[in-house]
């Protein structure tokens, strides 16, 4: 109970100054759930490091902690809901968090916020022509659009990884998709090579039945995390 009540005080108190950072400029998406998850994370382990150091005053130090702890959790989640906003903004769109929003084939750009990532998807039609890892000059636009911003934030870890359709051998596909995303992480190595992977057609978002459904298999998406030990493998 001794370290329960400055843990809750700080927690609250930590929400008090996320909510400091919701600000109305960014429009296309106010729910800032990062922001209040990097708070409320960052409040708890802030609070437990003061609890446990050595010396008096432990519940004081364990407000402090936790205080300093929701400020820095709350900056991280709050830079990632930032760079949501303003990606959106940049290639002419909107954060949008819709599960079957891949599966529209009239979507050529999707930017979705979740938990601990951004995640811009491109569609393969707007990138490459068949067979080629050449992007497109409006392609290039966008791509360029994102490398631009990025450029704001360069604490920011960049994941690229590019997504076909299953016609042809799996060997052949892994190549042409790890061709695709290097080509894209060239552009955005603005801050550092970007991680890339080609995942052939793994992980398809549709069945591969129709040439609908492996138009919308063909993409490539770029992932934003604030924590490089958050990185998951994308084509799983």
């Amino acid at each position: 109970m001794k370290l329960l009540k400055p843990i809750l005080a700080s927690t609250i108190a930590a929400f008090m100054l996320g909510g400091c950072y919701n600000q109305p400029g960014l429009v296309q998406d106010t729910s800032y759930n990062r922001t209040k998850t990097g708070v409320a994370t960052g409040a708890v382990a802030g609070a437990l490091i003061g609890y446990n150091t050595k010396g008096h005053h432990k519940g004081r130090r364990a407000l402090i902690g936790g205080l300093l702890g929701a400020a820095a959790g709350g900056a991280i989640g709050y830079s990632l809901d930032q760079q949501a906003n303003e990606v959106a903004r940049a290639l002419g769109t909107g954060v949008n968090n819709d599960p079957l929003a891949a599966l529209d084939p009239n979507r050529n750009i999707i930017v979705s916020k979740h938990p601990n990532y951004v995640k811009i998807m491109f569609r393969d039609r707007m990138m490459f022509a068949t067979d080629s890892s050449r992007l497109q000059s409006s392609a290039r636009y966008k791509v360029n659009k994102v490398a631009r911003l990025l450029e704001r934030y360069p604490q920011t870890i960049v994941g690229v990884a590019g997504f076909t359709d299953n016609q042809g051998s799996y060997e052949y596909n892994q190549g042409l998709s790890q061709r695709r995303a290097n080509t894209v992480a060239n552009i955005l190595a603005v801050n550092g090579r970007p991680l890339t992977k080609g995942c052939s057609y793994s992980k398809p978002i549709a069945p591969n039945d129709t040439a609908r459904n492996r138009a919308l298999n063909r993409r490539v998406e770029v992932y934003l995390y604030a924590d490089r030990n958050m990185m998951s493998d994308p084509c799983r």
